[in-house]
């Protein structure tokens, strides 16, 4: 089975509504890849429909989900799974990742909620992550997530998502800028945290950018232009694990085009680097 490292490469990006019209005739080189989150994708007709799919036709998409809510207490939307399983055939879009938190709980929360870190959930996720890969027909991949609180942990949180992605044997989304808010916001070394990942499991990863309430609070906003922290702790997740597909998130406070295509430019610099760095080191 093909994964998404020989799908994928280079730097991506999150493809938004608001930008489309400016890319679907003229899309930009910098760009190797676009994500999309397919619950904002899946009905959509008409005008915007016809341009997503020039797009999938013409460029490598992952799909990046908001709603499969893997760790909650509720059962598993298995028609909603269907439905991205469908709708990944039918725009040959050959990857898809999701959040490991959930938002649902006898009805929808409006926001991605932490999962108790604890070996009870650690079997209660991956059951559904697994049921999830059998449904697809393919493994997915799991983001490291966000938090502000860990209501009943027992497992600090890189030995729970270890735990996840090793009982499921599923792959991983990286996500460096949440490693570096929680590092912050819970009092880790993000460093530490990164070289405990399962390297070889990464698929690709995100970074983006995040608000600042307070010192020692930072909020995962993806409205924000990336810091040098994010920006350098990439550079070592390079140096321990190799160049994988990186892709910029912007959810909010959408700039232009041109001035997202700058961070986008900054992830190959990043990946450029490393690379002329390691034929270096070993010529």
């Amino acid at each position: 089975m093909d994964t998404i490292r020989n799908l994928v490469h280079g730097a991506g990006l999150g493809l938004r509504r608001s930008f489309l019209h400016e890319i679907v005739d003229d899309a930009p080189d910098s760009v190797d890849f676009y994500e999309v989150a397919p619950e904002n994708w899946i009905n959509i007709g008409g005008r915007l429909g016809k341009q997503f799919r020039a797009m999938t036709e013409r460029f490598p998409f992952v799909c990046h989900g908001l709603s499969l809510s893997i760790g909650s207490p509720d059962p598993l939307d298995e028609r909603f799974v269907a439905d991205v399983k469908r709708f990944m055939a039918a725009h040959q879009i050959k990857f898809y990742s999701e959040h490991l938190s959930y938002c649902s709980s006898e009805g929808h929360l409006y926001d991605l909620m932490p999962i108790p870190f604890t070996q009870e959930a650690v079997r209660h996720v991956a059951g559904r992550i697994k049921r999830v890969q059998d449904i697809l027909e393919q493994r997915i991949a799991i983001e490291n997530v966000s938090y502000y609180a860990a209501p009943g942990q027992e497992m600090t949180e890189i030995d729970f998502f270890n735990a996840v992605v090793a009982e499921a044997d599923c792959d991983v989304l990286i996500d460096v800028n949440n490693i570096y808010v929680n590092s912050v916001n819970h009092g880790y070394d993000a460093e530490s945290f990164l070289k405990a990942m399962p390297g070889q499991r990464i698929a690709y990863a995100h970074i983006a950018g995040h608000f600042v309430e307070a010192e020692d609070f930072l909020v995962d906003t993806h409205g924000a232009q990336i810091i040098d922290p994010v920006w350098r702790l990439l550079g070592k997740a390079y140096e321990l694990f190799g160049v994988f597909p990186t892709l910029l998130e912007r959810d909010f406070n959408i700039p232009s085009l041109a001035e997202l295509l700058k961070e986008v430019c900054a992830i190959r610099t990043v990946q450029k680097n490393w690379e002329k760095q390691h034929e270096q080191r070993y010529a």
